[in-house]
């Protein structure tokens, strides 16, 4: 073979390995975790995806057509002091929890503390599976504001999980600061929403570095005494409600379920800029909301703009 084609022949060898290396190392270091940081656990909202009483979402995720979604919740994760949290404890909550233990942080308890929001299906009967027809848990902490403590404390079947120790109810007051780790800290507000037995909170959570708002559930962005545009500019990840995208999208009135639609939502933030936009990160998703679909053209108009949509696993520093 003539020299000069060996040296070429050994050159592109010598490329392709290295390209090959770089490639590797590519899918390695996004897989590298920070010290602190909030994952995605679940983006449905409360009823899930696929939904009761639509066997085609159902024979859709049977035939890999769609995928299942799991109900709302967040991680929180500080792997310096091996401690994780969850925001929320959906009906999901036995998947969410092995996901945390197998992929981000395995320890000796199974959660080190559950924040609750209110009082609906999606947000808390996930701790059923803490009591003794389940796991048979001790003391898992559980944090909560009065009504929802309250409303656990007196009511079936929730007030055996306290009477057996299942868990322990860990009061927590409004517009106070709670450190949960040596730099983990979370504060909870108030938001309007329909309280038919318990008030509704948003948290605010603060790493080393940056700090995220969740806020799942509110009924308008009118209604609430903040201005959620401003509150947005305050953090650098803001976890808010899309439960609907639109008026008109399930067919019983709207108003039975008020939720800020993501047209009024992207609408408050219209005159910001993209850097403003992209802290937005919608979650809570009903199984009618065609952003679920992630090659939906007004999904996609809004991600051009900068706006961001949930997915379970993602990962956001803290």
């Amino acid at each position: 073979m003539n020299s000069n084609l060996i040296f070429l022949a050994l050159s592109l060898l010598i490329i392709s390995c290295k390209n090959e290396k770089d490639s590797i190392k590519d899918k390695i270091i996004p897989s590298i975790k920070p010290d602190q940081y909030i994952t995605v656990l679940g983006i449905a909202q409360d009823g899930g995806f696929p939904h009761i009483n639509n066997t085609d979402e159902f024979v859709a995720v049977k035939n890999s057509e769609i995928k299942k979604e799991l109900v709302v919740s967040l991680g929180l994760i500080d792997s310096k002091e091996k401690k994780k949290f969850l925001f929320e404890a959906s009906p999901d909550l036995p998947e969410q929890l092995s996901i945390l233990d197998d992929e981000y942080l395995k320890s000796k308890s199974i959660i080190d503390g559950i924040f609750l929001t209110h009082a609906h299906i999606g947000h808390y009967t996930g701790l059923m599976y803490f009591g003794r027809e389940a796991m048979g848990a001790k003391e898992i902490p559980i944090y909560a504001m009065p009504k929802m403590k309250t409303f656990l404390e007196t009511n079936g079947p929730w007030s055996q999980l306290v009477a057996l120790r299942n868990i322990i109810i860990h009061p927590i007051k409004e517009d106070s600061v709670l450190s949960i780790t040596k730099s983990l800290r979370v504060i909870s507000f108030k938001v309007p929403h329909r309280d038919e037995y318990s008030e509704t909170v948003g948290y605010k959570i603060i790493g080393n570095h940056k700090s995220a708002l969740f806020i799942p559930d509110i009924n308008k962005w009118s209604l609430w005494e903040k201005n959620i545009v401003e509150q947005v500019k305050q953090v650098d990840y803001a976890f808010i409600d899309a439960t609907f995208f639109k008026n008109g999208e399930i067919p019983r009135p709207m108003e039975e379920v008020p939720h800020p639609f993501i047209e009024e939502t992207t609408n408050l933030f219209k005159n910001e800029s993209e850097e403003i936009k992209s802290k937005v990160i919608f979650i809570h998703f009903n199984h009618s909301n065609p952003a679920l679909d992630v090659d939906n053209e007004d999904r996609i108009l809004l991600e051009e703009q900068g706006y961001r949509f949930a997915t379970t696993r993602d990962i956001f520093p803290l």
